[in-house]
């Protein structure tokens, strides 16, 4: 008897793997083009972590003419949720991103390379499966559930390292003939990697990322094949990598324990080793600790809380860049108006120690990149946004879109446009002043300031209703007579001069637009008050005054 026959008992009918790498032969890329995947289980929501890991593929593989391919890896099908990879693939596409090849639903795909679900591939695995048995490098393991809990107590009590190796390998040297009864007793087994490696000897291995980084060699003979017949992650991804051609892989330094392992396992089945390329994950600080970001603990680890609090997915992208690569923010600020697919991405500039979570930060990227949409896409996204998120501010918008463009075009397209909304979640609040039912169910006290004197403010109302307002003035003929106003109150007509003599004035002509400010919108900041008062009109005006009679 011998390991062929072994084999074929094994795995009868499967195709020699010379048929699948002629199938899937090397790719007709440009010289250092990028072949690199996402490859997620479709066993809940996609982490931040996920959608950065996307960011970072997206931008390395276009800047190489490469590709970004999706690869499900389900092969814990007890995990699965229902719609798992249509979420996947919905999530990133949310985020601007979306894949060259791979699933594009639960069960279409597109590209030469697949299938792109490892449930599909089944064939694949047991052909190079069988092909390790034949050479002497895999092995049927008759382990029962009780011998290997008996092991692990053993190797606990010993204070030795657990797991199935060395003379812990019960079944490594079964003879072929023992395993071959064993097999047609139907006795269950699975199928077990034999690693010829030592745990005292050293390796020396290259990241991309981390530079070089020394090993124990892998001594550990992993199951390759489980009783369902499913690969295990560690074979799978070998064989995927190798047949997808992935040139890069690129993934969390939570990897990193598992390079000896893949690198054993890609040089066994005589594969081209990608270049692994671990990055540090995203952390939080938590009682002057840092750990990683987590989904058990932070609303802001799935990527639902973004479009909850309708932060642009753009700025997520662009915060997730800031985070990729320690150099994209002075790259930013020399190119405010380029598209970020413009930075050169460079996997040497990653952190290898981790990124703080920083909202504060986000939220500046955010409103950065909101103050140069213009007012109709503001209008555009807020909407959307509140269709799924805010019924009252839909209603909002949908009365009247000329209106709302309006309210939204203050100030904007100036040299220094506001920055005033970080995320759609803030855009109710912000124009509600704008909007005479929400203005009178506003129920705030009117912080007038300086000036609170009923008397002075009802003047100062009167006034300017009767003799200084002009809808036809232009910005500068506006300001001018809120001067003409002040001075004819008794207050310098420019703060500067008040400040040189303040006993001569009762304030300034801040003041007086201040208090004009407060009783058009009970708000002492807001955008532009000049370009508020013509979207409002003189009969509003009036009407809002008028409580002050």
């Amino acid at each position: 008897m011998d390991l062929k026959e072994l084999a074929d008992l094994i795995f009868p009918d499967v195709k020699e793997i010379s048929y699948y790498e002629s199938k899937y032969p090397e790719r007709n890329l440009p010289e250092g083009a990028i072949v690199t995947r996402f490859a997620p289980s479709p066993t809940g929501f996609v982490h931040v972590g996920g959608i950065m890991q996307c960011v970072i593929n997206r931008q390395l593989t276009n800047q190489t003419n490469g590709v970004l391919l999706l690869r499900i890896e389900d092969t814990d099908q007890k995990r699965e949720i229902e719609n798992g990879i249509s979420q996947i693939v919905n999530s990133v596409h949310d985020f601007g991103i979306d894949f060259d090849e791979g699933m594009i639903n639960e069960t279409e795909e597109k590209g030469n390379y697949g299938p792109y679900k490892q449930s599909s591939r089944g064939e694949i695995y047991r052909a190079y499966a069988k092909y390790l048995i034949e050479k002497g490098r895999a092995y049927p393991c008759f382990a029962t559930p009780e011998e290997l809990e008996e092991m692990r107590q053993k190797q606990e009590s010993l204070k030795i390292r657990t797991g199935y190796y060395g003379i812990w390998a019960k079944y490594r040297n079964l003879p072929i003939e023992n395993a071959i009864e064993k097999i047609k007793n139907g006795e269950p087994y699975i199928v077990r990697f034999k690693s010829m490696g030592r745990e005292d000897r050293k390796i020396r291995h290259h990241d991309v990322i981390k530079g070089n980084i020394d090993f124990p060699e892998n001594d550990q003979d992993i199951v390759i094949i489980k009783a369902d017949g499913l690969p295990t992650y560690h074979f799978a991804h070998a064989v995927d990598d190798h047949l997808m051609r992935v040139t890069h892989v690129i993934r969390s330094d939570e990897w990193v324990s598992s390079i000896p392992l893949h690198l054993e396992l890609f040089q066994t089945l005589g594969f081209k080793t990608p270049k692994y390329c671990h990055y540090a994950p995203i952390l939080k600080e938590e009682d002057g600790k840092k750990r990683k970001i987590s989904k058990r603990k932070d609303p802001e680890a799935a990527v639902s809380y973004y479009h909850e609090e309708g932060i642009p997915a753009a700025a997520v992208c662009e915060y997730l860049m800031n985070i990729g690569n320690s150099n994209f923010e002075s790259w930013r600020r020399a190119n405010p108006d380029k598209p970020m697919s413009e930075f050169k991405f460079e996997l040497s500039k990653m952190s290898t120690s981790g990124a703080i979570f920083d909202t504060v930060k986000l939220l500046d990227v955010s409103k950065n990149i909101i103050s140069k949409y213009t007012a109709e896409k503001i209008y555009t996204d807020s909407l959307e946004w509140a269709k799924r998120y805010d019924a009252e501010l839909q209603e909002m918008l949908e009365r009247d879109k000329d209106y709302a463009i309006k309210v939204f075009g203050i100030e904007r397209g100036n040299v220094k446009p506001r920055k005033d909304i970080a995320k759609w979640s803030d855009i109710k609040n912000s124009i509600l002043y704008m909007f005479d039912d929400k203005f009178e169910e506003n129920n705030e006290e009117y912080e007038f300031q300086k000036i609170t004197d009923k008397d002075e403010i009802k003047t100062i109302l009167k006034e300017y209703l009767e003799k200084y307002y002009n809808p036809e003035d232009d910005k500068q003929a506006w300001f001018d007579k809120i001067k003409d106003l002040a001075e004819s109150l008794e207050y310098a007509r420019e703060v500067k001069e008040y400040k040189a003599n303040p006993e001569s004035f009762k304030g300034h002509v801040g003041d007086i637009s201040t208090v004009l400010r407060v009783a058009l919108t009970k708000r002492a900041n807001t955008p532009d008050l000049y370009e508020i008062m013509q979207i409002i009109g003189k009969d509003r005006m009036e009407k809002r005054f008028a409580k002050f009679n």
